[in-house]
């Protein structure tokens, strides 16, 4: 099973332009047919678009709520993606399946503490393996935030996991450390199932006329 995981960074590219490339970047994600797709720092508008972009089962949660209705975000994101950013358009993950796996189950929990910027962990339970996608607070100051919120991450799954079944959390966690796999603050962590190395997407390969699509890169790890 292959799982990728990517920071969208809201369709913008790096450096920042001034369009919005988020289809491109799902289509470019899912067209090589990974099993398991981990999005992060979606617009709530593009939530309900991922399953015709990729052909996948999509799940999403929502993080960040927006005061405006989602296509107005949109809209206002498309006029300006550099000044209407996730407090117009909200902001959502979205854990992305291919046809013929079937999510038995999907939860979604609050990880940050009150008052503080809203993050969620969401994970479906396939047959066999629970899978949790996440992006944690960027606190680069206070590495005990994000880890933290990593902690109840890993709690939800473990929760969701039945006796004998695989464990993955996947995401931008927020957070380097010499004992997690990826060398920048992306991440795919297993247990309890055999798994390859974490491998990084090079710059390259998500050229999109000329811009590097993201100011992060897809990771991915195949398990089992």
């Amino acid at each position: 099973m292959l799982i990728r995981s990517w920071n969208l960074f809201h369709g913008r590219t790096a450096p920042p332009g001034s369009g919005v490339h988020l289809r491109e970047m799902v289509e470019l994600a899912s067209a090589d047919a990974p099993d398991v797709l981990c999005l992060q720092e979606l617009p709530l508008w593009a939530l309900g678009r991922l399953g015709d972009w990729s052909g996948m089962t999509a799940r999403s949660a929502v993080a960040k709520r927006t005061p405006v209705p989602r296509w107005l975000g949109r809209v206002l994101q498309r006029r300006d993606p550099r000044r209407f950013r996730s407090g117009v358009t909200g902001q959502g993950n979205a854990i992305l399946l291919a046809p013929g796996l079937e999510p038995l189950e999907h939860r979604t929990m609050r990880i940050s503490e009150p008052g503080r910027e809203r993050r969620v962990c969401h994970a479906v339970r396939l047959e066999g393996v629970v899978i949790g996608n996440v992006h944690a607070s960027n606190e680069f100051s206070r590495p005990d935030v994000p880890r933290a919120e990593l902690k109840r991450a890993h709690q939800l799954i473990e929760s969701m996991a039945g006796g004998g079944e695989a464990r993955v959390l996947a995401g931008d966690f927020n957070l380097r450390d010499p004992d997690l796999p990826g060398p920048n603050i992306d991440h795919i962590v297993v247990a309890g199932i055999e798994h390859g190395p974490l491998e990084v997407w090079p710059a390259d390969r998500r050229l999109h006329n000329g811009a590097v699509l993201s100011d992060h890169a897809p990771v991915e790890m195949r398990i089992g």
